[in-house]
């Protein structure tokens, strides 16, 4: 865990103009620079940065965010290894908060380092051996693969040899014995003590990581003769550098296709992502011969707002589908979407576009997946009898669980609008029968809301509140907001990034401040209300002071409107049924109450 106080310097240190010139040729207009994004495809460009406030905003697309959102976004890393990254750019060591002994850490990313090299040398030595096999010549010829194709993915060969003769690996690894290659994945050691290589008579599919490093292979068997048990596939095993769960084929040679189509497709096998990207379809990735995990759609939406998946028409395919629903549940985020694709019967997406050609599998993608709301909705009507009370309320009794892990707010209301529709239940009655709660959001102020229903505050306010201190952080120190408030939803993230500026020592940039919310429970509110404002190329132009005026008498009148409805509740319960806290927090309403009055006779 990298921590937070040397991110807030990192991104003091650098400067998101350098570091997006870098990849992308920046032109100085007025405050701002502007370039042709480089996650869509334009003509004009829309990619503004902003020094001031150290942030990028393209207007065409969306994309959003500080030095390390671009880094991770143009480069397809996690948040760490963008931190890594752009700490080496400035010779920062990156310290860790850890509990472990540091010689053994050391170590141990040592050892990782010189697996990612073994692994690098088998794939070198795989790919010149299919030089020389004309038998994976063949196949992959017939598969309609090119030359430039299997270069852009690296395949290779892994030649046959019997268990008890001389190793092809060993004559790439005179030390045959290290215990590393095991670990890497690529010898297995019999319980008999000899050792064998993983990977033999096979066409290799090496899997790399959102860096580019090769962490694992697949490996797809080209004769049966001599063993009729062997698997058509064969994945590496899990090792420190391969998950199947986490990983996906394809990814870091598909980045450009995805950022340019804001798309991408998930299929099943490596040769489907081969194929479709030989016929000029690159945006394909593949699991690694297992479900579609949480963690998959995380890494998937990081990379596009459109996620495609494709199954086999048949029993499995659509077995498989709906686990990569469920698993997608709580990934989903409002302005992004998941689709779903069954083909016919006969075809896999490999033999689809070597039969119909690109244009026609991309118009049935296009025009024949289901929404996942759809799909969703489909499914779980079909699974009842719609026509009868008792499938209806079959229908809320499995539903409900599944209601409950949507992760999109607004996404989730509308799939159970549907559902309440088809069911004939007025939408109330259905989400008292369904149990779906909003979760309250919960930051460093640590505060329980009584358990009356509170007044609903307009939230659009509340944003505008929010939106404005984002665009402009040192405003926080113009308002001081009160320990003793309980705060929920809009409200509660507003509190919270005024004490994260006000607990700064200088106040942080825009981009600082949004990096201070990553992972948190604001996190998605924040992006919510950025995405909103940054539509407007006003919002990234200097406020007057009419805005800051604006600022500051709305977040007092909404701490006056917090505190009104606060003392409503507790004066209903009345003084006796108060505890000795509560007794407290209502003479000081009272206080802050009597002195607005006082302050403000004329209002």
């Amino acid at each position: 865990m990298i921590p937070q106080d040397f991110i807030d310097q990192l991104l003091s240190r650098v400067d998101i103009v350098d570091v997006v010139d870098r990849y992308v040729p920046l032109k100085k207009a007025g405050q701002n620079y502007l370039a042709c994004c480089p996650f869509h495809k334009e003509k004009s460009p829309s990619f503004t940065v902003s020094p001031s406030k150290q942030f990028y905003h393209c207007f065409g697309c969306g994309a959003h965010g500080s030095a390390i959102g671009f880094v991770m976004e143009y480069q397809g890393l996690n948040f760490v290894d963008a931190v890594r990254l752009l700490a080496d750019s400035l010779g920062m060591p990156v310290p860790e908060e850890r509990r472990g002994d540091p010689v053994k850490e050391r170590a141990a990313r040592e050892r990782r380092l010189s697996l990612e090299e073994m692994l690098a040398s088998a794939a070198a030595f795989y790919k010149q051996q299919l030089k020389s096999s004309a038998l994976a010549v063949s196949y992959l010829k017939g598969r309609g693969v090119t030359g430039e194709i299997a270069a852009r993915y690296a395949l290779g060969f892994a030649p046959d040899a019997r268990i008890d003769a001389v190793q092809p690996l060993a004559t790439l690894f005179p030390d045959y014995q290290d215990e590393r290659l095991v670990e890497a994945g690529l010898v297995i050691a019999g319980d008999d003590g000899k050792r064998y290589d993983r990977f033999r008579a096979r066409v290799m599919f090496p899997i790399r990581n959102q860096r580019g490093s090769i962490i694992g292979f697949g490996g797809r068997i080209l004769s049966k003769e001599k063993s009729t048990h062997a698997p058509k596939y064969l994945n590496s095993p899990e090792t420190p550098l391969f998950e199947k769960g986490r990983e996906l084929y394809g990814l870091y040679e598909a980045r450009q296709a995805i950022r340019e189509q804001n798309r991408v497709l998930v299929v099943e096998g490596y040769m489907d992502v081969v194929a479709l990207a030989q016929f000029g379809v690159g945006y394909a990735v593949a699991t690694l011969g297992t479900a579609t995990t949480g963690e998959h759609v995380r890494k998937l939406l990081r990379h596009a707002d459109q996620v495609y998946f494709c199954f086999d028409g048949d029993a499995a395919g659509r077995k498989a589908a709906w686990r990569a629903l469920e698993n997608s549940l709580p990934q989903l985020v409002d302005g992004k979407a998941l689709h779903f694709l069954f083909l016919p019967q006969e075809h896999d997406p490999d033999s689809y576009i070597r039969a119909h050609g690109a244009e026609a599998f991309e118009r049935l993608l296009l025009e024949e997946s289901l929404p996942l709301s759809a799909y969703f909705v489909r499914e779980m009507t079909a699974r009842v009898d719609m026509s009868t009370p008792e499938g209806h309320a079959d229908l809320i009794r499995q539903a409900t669980p599944m209601l409950g892990q949507i992760g999109a707010p607004a996404l989730g209301f509308l799939i159970r609008k549907r559902l309440a529709e088809l069911t004939g239940i007025d939408l109330s009655e259905f989400e008292r029968l369904t149990g779906v709660e909003k979760p309250v959001a919960q930051g460093r102020r640590e505060y329980r809301l009584p358990k009356q229903a509170s007044r609903v505050m307009a939230t659009s306010s509340v944003r505008q509140l929010v939106k404005w201190l984002l665009m402009n952080p040192e405003w926080a120190m113009q308002v001081a907001v009160p320990d003793s408030l309980p705060f929920a939803g809009d409200m509660a993230c507003l509190v919270a990034l005024i004490d994260r500026v006000q607990a700064s020592e200088r106040v942080p940039t825009s981009a600082r401040l949004e990096e201070a919310f990553r992972g948190t429970p604001y996190e998605t509110q924040i992006d919510t209300v950025l995405q909103q404002a940054l539509r407007d190329p006003a919002e990234m132009a200097n406020p007057d002071e009419l805005d800051l005026d604006m600022f500051r008498d709305g977040v007092r009148r909404l701490l006056e409107s917090c505190d009104d409805e606060l003392f409503r509740q507790l004066s209903q319960r009345g003084l006796e049924h108060l505890s000795d806290e509560e007794k407290r927090l209502m003479q000081e309403l009272m206080r802050r109450m009597a002195a607005r009055t006082v302050h403000r006779p004329s209002e």
